[in-house]
């Protein structure tokens, strides 16, 4: 696979997606009581060669956008197009197909890999799954060359997980998402696991990967500055919807819903001078239940500059110049 840089041909198109988890209740007859809304009516592009950030609190439903993309959770309603074919209307050979280049790097490098197998193994699976291998002389040497890729001795591939630390897990995470040769991968909190020195070495790896085998991420994370630091663009998530989607030094400079400003305040500046001068935003209160979210805007319970519009009408979601998208009643370019 050839190096590419960010075009402007959109690789996947996520339009009206809803992931809702049932609440039933009952012994011998279950009945929904209700809905967790994980997920909202949530729209977004990422083109080829780039990288979209995802951010907003724990809980507020990155990791369940990104599973329901790929179908790990069923989806409740919306669609997702990945070069033009929709994954939720794929079955069979075209599902395996699109699954084949759109693979997934998880959070818990302890918890994704399966202590009873070999690296052999773990990182093999794809590669029989696909059938890109045949022999196990052959599988043993693409899974030499891709711990190499991943900066890993290739002589590890006789070692069960509990041998390695967990920056060396992830990148046998990662190494295991590259053995389909994929175009896109979502990276779910690669890294917050990771202690902080560690965490820089796999950023740069897979800016490295990105680089030379022309991938384009969905990557989704709580760090703000790790973000900007991989980021082309950033997407800012609250209680199921995004609020914000703009160019990453756009975003971080001129944030333009109140979440955001929130956000970006608490994240430290190496600077003590303008750390003391600046002001920071506070939230009050706790972010309301995903199984009964505000009417209108689900931000105003905590939004200290919400208007009475705000708690009954649901705000657009509005283009205010240059990509910079925000869904705020009193947002202005």
């Amino acid at each position: 696979m050839m190096s590419s840089p960010m075009t402007d041909e959109i690789l996947v198109r996520v339009q009206n997606l809803k992931k809702h988890f049932p609440i039933r209740r009952g012994i011998l007859i279950q009945r929904q009581v209700g809905a967790v809304q994980a997920v909202d009516d949530v729209s977004f592009d990422i083109r080829r060669g780039e990288t979209l950030g995802l951010v907003g609190e724990s809980g507020c439903g990155k990791s369940t956008t990104g599973r329901t993309m790929l179908m790990l959770y069923p989806p409740t309603a919306g669609s997702v197009q990945f070069n033009g074919h929709n994954i939720f209307q794929s079955k069979g050979r075209a599902l395996m197909a699109i699954r084949r280049q759109a693979q997934m790097i998880f959070q818990d490098p302890y918890a994704s890999l399966n202590p009873r197998w070999t690296v052999n193994a773990i990182i093999g699976e794809p590669l029989w799954v696909h059938g890109l291998v045949k022999g196990s002389h052959a599988q043993t040497e693409r899974v030499q060359d891709l711990l190499k890729l991943v900066g890993l001795n290739p002589m590890y591939v006789n070692r069960y997980p509990h041998e390695f630390s967990g920056g060396q897990r992830q990148r046998i995470g990662v190494a295991r998402a590259l053995a389909s040769e994929p175009e896109f991968i979502i990276c779910d909190e690669p890294i917050s696991a990771l202690d902080v020195s560690i965490q820089a070495q796999v950023v740069n790896l897979l800016e490295d990967l990105q680089n030379k085998l022309g991938l384009t991420y969905l990557f989704i994370a709580h760090d703000l500055s790790m973000v900007r630091h991989i980021c082309d663009r950033v997407a800012v998530m609250y209680l199921g919807k995004i609020v914000e989607l703009a160019q990453k030094d756009e975003l971080y400079s001129h944030p333009l819903h109140p979440y955001t400003q929130a956000l970006l305040s608490a994240v430290p500046i190496p600077d003590p001078k303008a750390e003391r001068k600046r002001q920071r935003i506070i939230l009050t209160g706790d972010v309301p239940s995903p199984v009964n979210p505000p009417s209108g805007c689900h931000f105003h319970t905590r939004c200290p500059i919400a208007v009475d519009k705000c708690k009954s009408v649901e705000p657009e979601w509005r283009d205010l110049g240059s990509g910079h998208w925000v869904a705020c009643h009193l947002a202005q370019a």
